[in-house]
């Protein structure tokens, strides 16, 4: 866009703010104090007025084999113009009894539209629970009929006998006045090379999950949204040590740090950080009962910034995007899509690279320690894990607005401390640790500011476990975790900001399990959590939710506690989830 294009389509965007800014978001179910059902904090995606025509995927499906569930989709004949928004929900349930945990992925024509986990059942509980994800900006890929499949792997046996349904539809609000079209990408590409969909296995820092594209000719903007997950020996990733530290303190090898790293035709071109999602077996399963941890049973991508490669991804020239997983030891399962934004006006759009500082930079961290060994064999001390890296992406595109130079600078962080006390009686392991990025992606035509986008995202996380052996053999197991997810995110226009909204996410949880001398579990005690959501923005757009639970069951839940007039209040085109968005504006 040109100036004067970009002051009317302001005008618009402010105009589309004011009229949409007093709607409210669509509530979630309430838990009930008492319930043993799950129980969440988390807000459902925000809806524009009108009625939205529904999509059925699949009805009532029942995984109990790994084999994948397909089934066909075709656009909705009533709702053939504009979007406004696009909202996939979904509903699951497993059977009481014996289960694991089993990641859970819905895929369309090559592209993830949900990835999770499950709920672990118990022999009284039958849990069931609502996922939604907005895509919007998949809008491109929902034009077109196509093959898609579910894939829940489980085994269900005399042992395992947990048996999982699930359901789930598409929902597509048709634009109006007072919710305006999408400005949704122009096409969706997946990363993998199943037609239809599903996850690659990352074993080692090497392996990659890559696809060459040939594109438009006209790529104006990019972007790539990234799922990386942790299995297998990784699944615990956060508590490994170092190879050398792994024998002396009992622990898994690897190290701990993970980074998922983006190349474009093995140039670096953007990081992505790894969540330390845990899954509802994981450490405790008693840890998560009713209440899992952050994004378990829905997780969010990291959408990395390809911009600057417009111009280069325009040439009509084949071009590899690839993932990597820095520190992957056994394994991680990935995928991407590459969001596409065309020149509506121009056939073919030019450019290229003209710096990239992150090239050169290797994901190694700089490791510390302080254990020290005694001559009886006792360990005591921490191992530490850092890693900053500071780097700037800048390329230009010509386009029919003019020559676009866009810029992606990136602050990058991982600090982790394990402290260790290992002695006759006692295995203790904390785990101290916090991921962050802040980046910043701003476009000049010329010398002239357009668009400034800027993302923090900060993923503490804190395992205590502490180990006790008794006298009679019998042990005790105490857990503590704390989770977090925090995000600020900013659009500015012409150097003012535009919109900006805050996300903060916390889960706390506690159990101790008890185990006799022959290392049959007997019981547990203590189990309590507490989860808190907090969103806010810059048009007084506010959700506050946050829960208590003891002893498997919710034992306290408050709603809109903290915002105005004690309502939860959220505009219909905000992301009070943080799930990611090209624009936090509604509407072209």
């Amino acid at each position: 866009m040109v100036p004067g294009d970009f002051v009317r389509h302001l005008a618009a965007t402010v105009l589309a703010v004011t009229l949409a800014a007093g709607l409210t978001a669509r509530a979630a179910a309430d838990p009930v104090v008492g319930s043993t059902n799950v129980a969440t904090a988390d807000p459902t995606v925000p809806r524009p007025p009108g009625q939205p025509c529904v999509v059925t995927l699949f009805t009532n499906d029942t995984f109990d084999d790994f084999a994948t569930r397909p089934y066909s989709y075709t656009p909705p004949a009533s709702c053939t113009g504009a979007w406004s928004k696009v909202v996939l929900e979904a509903d699951f349930s497993v059977t009481a009894g014996r289960q694991y945990d089993r990641t859970a992925t819905l895929w369309l024509g090559g592209v993830n539209i949900y990835f999770g986990t499950t709920q672990e059942p118990s022999a009284a509980v039958s849990p069931a629970w609502h996922v939604e994800r907005d895509l919007t900006d998949y809008s491109a890929l929902l034009r077109n009929a196509g093959q898609g499949q579910a894939i829940i792997g489980n085994v269900v046996n005399s042992t395992y006998t947990g048996v999982i349904h699930g359901s789930a539809r598409l929902l597509f609000y048709p634009a109006s006045a007072r919710a305006r079209a999408a400005d949704a990408p122009d096409a969706v590409y997946p990363l993998g090379s199943d037609p239809v969909g599903s996850t690659v296995s990352l074993n080692t820092s090497t392996d990659t999950l890559s696809r060459t594209l040939t594109l438009p000719t006209n790529v104006e903007r990019a972007y790539l949204d990234v799922f990386t997950q942790s299995q297998g020996g990784d699944e615990f990733w956060y508590t490994c040590v170092p190879d050398a530290y792994a024998a002396e303190t009992n622990e898994c090898g690897g190290g701990n740090f993970r980074e998922a790293e983006i190349s474009i035709d093995g140039q670096p071109a953007g990081v992505a950080p790894v969540y330390p999602w845990v899954y509802t077996g994981g450490i405790d399963p008693y840890l998560w009962r009713p209440t899992p941890g952050v994004q378990t049973l829905n997780f969010l991508p990291y959408r990395v910034d390809l911009t600057p490669f417009a111009g280069q991804l325009s040439d009509g020239n084949p071009h590899a995007v690839a993932v990597q997983v820095a520190g992957a030891h056994g394994y991680f399962s990935a995928t991407a899509a590459l969001l596409v934004y065309r020149d509506a006006h121009a056939k073919q759009v030019t450019g290229k690279i003209t710096r990239n500082t992150l090239v050169g930079q290797a994901p190694t961290p700089t490791i510390g320690d302080t254990l020290v060994t005694a001559s009886n064999g006792d360990v005591s001390g921490a191992i530490t894990t850092r890693l900053d890296r500071h780097f700037v992406i800048e390329g230009y595109a010509n386009t029919s607005h003019g020559r676009i130079t866009s810029t992606v600078t990136q602050n990058t962080g991982f600090d982790d401390t394990q402290t260790f006390t290992i002695n006759s009686s006692t295995y203790r392991q904390v785990t101290g640790q916090r991921t962050w990025s802040d980046s910043k992606s701003e476009s000049r035509l010329g010398n002239f500011p357009l668009t400034e986008r800027q993302l923090h995202v900060s993923y503490p996380f804190t395992l205590d476990y502490n180990q006790q052996l008794a006298s009679d053999g019998s042990t005790s197991a105490a857990s503590t975790v704390h989770q977090g997810y925090r995000q600020r995110d900013e659009q500015h226009l012409f150097g003012l900001l535009a919109y900006g909204a805050n996300v903060d996410n916390t889960v706390d949880s506690q159990d101790t399990l008890v185990f006799d001398a022959n290392g049959n579990l007997t019981s547990h005690s203590g189990q309590q959590s507490a989860q808190a959501f907090a969103f806010h923005d810059t048009l007084g757009g506010c959700y506050r939710a946050s829960l208590t639970t003891q002893s498997g069951a919710v034992a306290s839940y408050a709603s809109g506690k903290g915002c105005p007039d004690g309502a939860n209040r959220v505009s219909w085109f905000a992301h009070p989830d943080g799930a990611p968005s090209s624009s936090l504006l509604p509407g072209r």
